[in-house]
């Protein structure tokens, strides 16, 4: 999982596979089930601490045919809400706190572990 410093969207992570694949279904049906977890870990961490009004899943890879999923926390007073945040900004946008990097990381640990 890599944070992404974003400070108009605080917490957007990338889940990345660390191995070269360019699709889901090129995955081991067990790896498509470990990196499946991790994604819903990573949203279930980010909600639990930064209380988000919504949490947005993608996974495109367009530009990069490397496995990845975004994981963002969106909020209603975000700049680009309810749009996507690489579409155009909709509002000047409000400020939210980050998510502190150890404690997300435990978080994902914890959610990881339930699985």
């Amino acid at each position: 999982m890599i944070r992404v410093a974003d400070a108009f969207h605080p917490g957007l992570c990338r889940v990345v596979w660390r191995e070269h694949v360019a699709e889901m279904t090129d995955l081991l049906p067990a790896d498509r089930r470990h990196l499946f977890a991790v994604v819903m870990a990573t949203e279930a961490a980010l909600r639990a601490q930064l209380h988000p009004d919504k949490i947005n899943l993608a996974s495109f890879g367009n530009m990069v045919p490397h496995l990845h999923w975004h994981v963002i926390p969106r909020y209603r007073d975000d700049r680009h809400f309810p749009e996507a945040v690489w579409g155009a900004a909709q509002r000047e946008g409000v400020a939210h706190a980050a998510a502190d990097p150890v404690a997300l990381a435990r978080a994902i640990d914890d959610a990881l572990a339930e699985h």
